[in-house]
């Protein structure tokens, strides 16, 4: 009797295993339609996390809502922080320049190295071998463009005028591999300290500001600006912040690595610097190897 019962299960376990397999392999068949018992289990499977969902997401909603609430109210009052120090800087600001003013005045002196004239241009070319290097403008010697004159965005600076036609000119950025192009550069601190924008470093996306003395003081934060001294740039034209400060391979002098203000990638609409102050003699200024600007 024993015997039979167990004959007997191992029978309904096989049988069983044979119907699960071929149900196995019914369902996995290919099919233009679902049995009925199929498409009755996925409706009421559908139907049930449907349920289940839309409260979980409106809950799961509400409490995102209340987060990007809290948020946004500590982003306003940040702003608002700022935007009270941008006014206060802005009254600063206009009041230095009115005693400025009147300080030249008594002076005698109308013009300094910060001043200078603006022609608003657009970006019309670019060429995608030198991306990095050029890009020409609509605005030529119809409109007072020079060689040599400042290039700038509303965030920094980004080149040069390279060369002038009519009514078009080409500009070489600072981002280019070229080493005859040194830009006469102040970095601003408790003391003043000088250097030369020369050269880019195309992986951090970094200028190179050399020639800085090694006794001289450079932090990180620090802005760099232009120095004016070049004899064709004008001075306080932005230039970028310094992120990092190393000696240079013959450790006499420094390097800064300044992380630009201007976008050298996206560039649609920039502002050409015409210096009011009287130029140098480019004799005095050259020895006839490199410009400094």
């Amino acid at each position: 009797m024993p015997q039979f019962f167990l004959n007997k299960r191992l029978i309904i376990l096989l049988v069983s295993i044979i119907v699960l397999v071929a149900l196995i392999g019914f369902s996995l068949r290919e099919r233009s339609k679902l049995s009925l018992p199929e498409q009755f289990i996925k409706d009421t499977t559908g139907w049930v996390q449907s349920l289940v969902s839309k409260p979980a997401n409106y809950i799961a909603g509400f409490f995102e809502n209340l987060q990007d609430l809290q948020d946004t109210y500590d982003e306003n009052r940040e702003l608002k922080t700022r935007v009270e120090k941008i006014a206060s800087l802005e009254a600063e600001v206009q009041a230095l320049k009115q005693d400025n003013k009147e300080l030249r005045e008594v002076l005698g002196e109308k013009k300094t190295l910060r001043d200078y004239k603006t022609q608003p241009a657009t970006v019309i070319g670019r060429n995608p071998d030198r991306w990095h290097e050029m890009i020409i403008i609509d605005k030529g010697n119809v409109k007072g463009i020079e060689k040599n004159m400042a290039v700038i965005t509303a965030n920094g600076l980004i080149g040069k005028v390279k060369s002038v036609n009519q009514f078009s000119s080409t500009v070489q950025l600072l981002s280019a591999m070229d080493p005859k192009n040194r830009i006469s550069a102040l970095i601003q601190g408790k003391s003043k300290v000088y250097g030369f924008v020369q050269g880019f470093d195309a992986k951090q996306k970094l200028l190179l500001i050399k020639s800085i003395p090694s006794g001289a003081k450079v932090e990180k934060g620090q802005t760099v600006t232009t120095s004016g001294l070049g004899g064709v740039f004008p001075g306080g034209l932005m230039i970028g912040k310094v992120v990092d400060v190393k000696t240079d391979q013959y450790g006499l002098n420094q390097v800064a690595f300044v992380k630009p203000g201007a976008d050298f990638y996206d560039i649609q609409n920039v502002i050409v610097i015409k210096r009011s102050m009287t130029q140098p003699a480019k004799s005095d200024m050259s020895n006839g190897k490199e410009e400094e600007l």
